[in-house]
């Protein structure tokens, strides 16, 4: 049970959660296992078996305070509120930055500028970690892609249109992914390229398959903070497309990036765990999503320290921290969209 910025997450299996005076009180197994203020709420999000006794659910209603269930993977499952909510005022004012180009492109780069932070980040951990095993040519392969990205961001900065900011985010990808096969230190595995819409080989479908999984995090985070989903802002919108999901994977991307090179070069899957198909795509086999789904369970429960909340969280609420900061500048609490930036 973690209170973050007026959001209670509770993520413990069995709990129970009940109203005692003006305290949400959690219990496990008739034992009392943690204490909030109600009044400092404006939102309980609880994930999986978890509880909620009618007397808070009431009361809560009655109050403005937002009850989401998700399931224990963090898939969106129902929100509870009570007759008067913000979100119709919340979503009125997302839909209409989508249709200003200014408003729009300011969310955009901050968007952008924190993909590309954060694959510089990739190369310079790597590089940390690996630089005396590596030769000399690769160190300095790595050395300038990194410099390139740090001058894409300065780039980015200068993008006057969306247009030219997309040409400027596909340049930076295309230097991030050209010494990407560098990181791979599993024999088994090649990585001749990105590859999508099929995933043509093992990494990219690993790649394909936990962006995916995030996708599906963020669509559940930002139906509790009462966005759209579907509303972007970086990606098109298209019916069916959930393209605010999308836009805040995309600083993500690296950081998953590193989850999937875990599993490559820590030798949890195997070449015989995927499939090919006539059409040449690659997929991971039903038994060994069973490995991978521990390993992902596993990373989302590994703590990382967020500035903005300054506060040290588990992985798998980062979602619902990037959502509560777009729909706080959304509303118009802050003056911008905080990308999470790794360090």
């Amino acid at each position: 049970m973690r209170p973050l910025k007026n959001t209670l997450f509770v993520q413990t299996q069995g709990a129970w959660l009940n109203k005692q005076g003006e305290n949400v009180v959690m219990n496990i197994d008739y034992e009392v296992k943690g204490r909030v203020p109600i009044h400092k709420l404006e939102a309980i999000v609880c994930f999986g078996q978890v509880s909620i006794s009618p007397a808070l659910m009431a009361h809560c209603t009655d109050n403005g305070i937002t009850i989401t269930h998700l399931n224990q993977y963090g898939k969106f499952q129902a929100r509870v509120e009570g007759a008067v909510s913000g979100n119709v005022l919340l979503r009125r004012e997302q839909y209409r930055i989508a249709d200003d180009l200014e408003r729009t492109q300011m969310i955009c780069h901050s968007i952008v500028l924190g993909k590309v932070h954060n694959q510089r980040q990739v190369i310079r951990r790597y590089l940390r970690d690996y630089k005396q095993q590596l030769d000399e040519s690769t160190v300095d392969c790595l050395h300038a892609a990194q410099k390139r990205l740090e001058n894409g961001l300065n780039k980015i900065l200068t993008a006057e249109n969306l247009p030219n900011l997309l040409g400027r985010e596909g340049e930076m990808a295309s230097t991030y992914f050209s010494v990407f096969p560098n990181f791979i230190r599993n024999s088994d595995y090649r990585f001749p390229k990105r590859t999508r819409n099929p995933p043509t080989d093992a990494v990219n479908a690993l790649l394909s398959f936990s962006y995916t999984l995030m996708t599906h995090d963020y669509r559940s985070a930002l139906e509790t903070v009462g966005l759209d989903p579907a509303c972007g802002f970086f990606h098109q919108l298209r019916p069916g497309r959930p393209s605010l999901a999308l836009d805040l994977v995309e600083e993500f991307r690296p950081i998953v990036d590193r989850f999937v090179l875990s599993l490559i070069n820590k030798r949890q899957l195997s070449k015989s765990d995927f499939k090919t198909e006539e059409n040449g795509a690659v997929w991971l086999k039903d038994d060994a999503r069973q490995t991978f789904f521990k390993a992902w369970h596993d990373r989302k429960q590994q703590t990382i320290y967020h500035d903005w909340f300054e506060e040290t969280v588990p992985f798998g609420l980062l979602p619902h921290l990037q959502a509560t900061i777009m729909a706080r500048h959304i509303r118009g609490d802050i003056d911008a969209y905080i990308p999470f930036l790794w360090k």
